[in-house]
């Protein structure tokens, strides 16, 4: 099959050598043209991947056109891109077309999960929106390390699909049908991360983020029931998995992003100097947000938005997590 990729980026590039590992003909769009000669010239991808040989059946374009033709799309841009993108991708469909998000985390101004952003500004130009994610590292599928995910959607059929055409010996796909749960999971996991991060920045050890993980879990899950998610999304692939790795990884973003924060004391200077897609950071703000809005407890997400946007010092938030009023595990 053929597959259009909107993004240059690490995850988008390690899922183009999976399908391209699975005998589809893959074309990434990138409005980087370093990258895209990098990619056709030396079968590289150096700015995320030092000394990896990128299989030489992937191909790049700076031409949004060129991929246009395509029944499946997948676009692997930042979550606070992805209107933008949409909007201009709208203008240029004249079929309809399967959509594969592997983005995480909300709208930042409508709040919006992302299958909804996509439903609503491809409305009539869609087969099926489906998000590929789960615990994964694109610096490891990069090099076929084991991984595990799911493809969700409303749609099963879709969902298996997806599955598909990217299950292999080394990339395993579930298929999940709780879009509201997955999404949220998703996105939820990385303010844990970015909590986790600040942990270790402080001088926490393992006990302190075992503890971080559990309760963090445990208010993922009151944040999803809420919005009538399936639990056991919690406690699959999409929650417990996803969360374990992104809180614990050096690979994670959100995680380097809390351990530079807690090292700091501070959120200042990476608020001020950050240029990686650190999604964590925006979507603590919407579930704060949401939170406030309909009276939902995230306590480890007030305390991470309050040093994150109201410069709390990472030590205090801490304390002020351990100083909680004494309460039943449940």
């Amino acid at each position: 099959m053929k597959i259009g990729f909107i993004g240059t980026g690490s995850w988008a590039t390690a899922l183009a050598q999976v399908l391209c590992d699975n005998g589809h003909d893959v074309l990434l769009y990138g409005i980087s043209q370093e990258e895209v000669n990098d990619i056709n010239d030396n079968h590289q991808n150096s700015r995320f991947f030092k000394d990896v040989a990128l299989s030489e059946k992937i191909k790049a374009t700076d031409q949004m056109n060129d991929i246009i033709d395509r029944e499946v799309l997948l676009l692997g841009i930042p979550s606070k891109a992805m209107e933008s993108v949409l909007l201009d991708l709208k203008q240029r469909l004249d079929h309809p077309v399967y959509i594969i998000n592997v983005a995480k985390g909300f709208h930042p101004v409508t709040k919006e999960r992302l299958s909804v952003v996509i439903k609503r500004n491809l409305e009539g130009h869609l087969k099926g929106v489906i998000s590929l994610i789960g615990p994964s590292h694109a610096e490891e599928v990069i090099l076929r390390k084991l991984t595990v995910i799911n493809s969700v959607s409303d749609d099963l059929e879709a969902a298996k699909m997806v599955q598909e055409l990217f299950a292999n010996d080394y990339f395993r796909v579930y298929t999940n049908t709780d879009v509201v749960g997955a999404e949220l999971a998703a996105a939820l996991k990385n303010i844990m991360a970015i909590a986790s991060g600040v942990l270790s920045g402080i001088g926490e050890g393992d006990n302190a983020r075992a503890a971080l993980i559990t309760r963090g879990l445990h208010e993922m899950l009151r944040f999803g029931l809420y919005f009538k998610a399936n639990s056991e999304t919690f406690y699959g692939l999409n929650g417990v998995g996803d969360l374990v790795v992104t809180a614990s990884s050096i690979h994670s973003r959100n995680f380097k992003a809390g351990e530079m924060i807690g090292k700091d004391g501070s959120a200042q200077r990476f608020m001020k100097e950050n240029k990686t897609t650190t999604e964590g950071v925006g979507a603590c703000k919407v579930v704060y947000e949401i939170a406030k809005e309909n009276g939902i407890e995230m306590p480890i997400t007030n305390e991470i938005y309050n040093v994150l946007f109201l410069n709390k010092d990472p030590k205090a938030a801490i304390v002020d997590l351990m100083s909680r009023p004494l309460k039943h595990e449940y």
